[in-house]
């Protein structure tokens, strides 16, 4: 008595996990609700999105201006970086070389020796004073580009085109220093 007992309480607590809904509605027709309001699945221009953090939600017009200025500032500051990037790994790699070349200079090889042939260096030596930074600036042009792809997610319109305008406005500023830096 006892054990048919059991087992109908655990088919019944059975059928209630395992129902169609578990108390959730999955349909995707509509927007999604979140703790500060809802996301919109489609591009808008309505205030109220959440940007990055919880308490970073734009509610009034002037918000939203503060906010999409910040992107733009952000989409300057990551070109930029990339720029400055390009420029100074052409000093870090012209410096690199010259200390390579000064360090096989200074040291006593034998021209013949077969075995210092096959283990010449090919690439420049890690030296932590220009390998540190630029892993730096490679983490902080990341870290923006990763923030940039959570802003486009939202599917503001403003966020999005201050960051295509920043990108682009950042772009002919400093785009033709790291072309030069790749030219040379």
């Amino acid at each position: 008595m006892h054990s048919t007992l059991l087992i109908g309480c655990l088919l019944y607590h059975a059928q209630r996990c395992l129902g169609s809904d578990n108390g959730m509605n999955m349909t995707m027709d509509g927007s999604m609700e979140l703790a500060a309001g809802q996301m919109l699945p489609y591009l808008h221009f309505t205030l109220g999105d959440t940007l990055w953090f919880l308490g970073w939600v734009p509610q009034s017009r002037g918000a939203m201006l503060g906010a999409c200025i910040g992107l733009f500032l952000l989409a300057l500051l990551e070109r930029w970086l990339a720029a400055c990037k390009a420029v100074i790994e052409v000093h870090w790699n012209k410096s690199a070389s010259q200390m390579l070349a000064d360090k096989q200079n200074d040291s006593v090889i034998l021209k013949n020796n077969t075995a210092d042939r096959i283990f010449r260096r090919l690439s420049p030596p890690f030296v932590a004073a220009y390998d540190l930074p630029r892993g730096v600036i490679y983490a902080a042009l990341a870290l923006l580009n990763y923030l940039f792809m959570l802003t486009i997610m939202t599917f503001q319109l403003a966020f999005i085109f201050s960051l295509v305008i920043g990108l682009g406005v950042g772009e002919t500023l400093f785009g033709r220093y790291a072309l030069s830096a790749h030219l040379h």
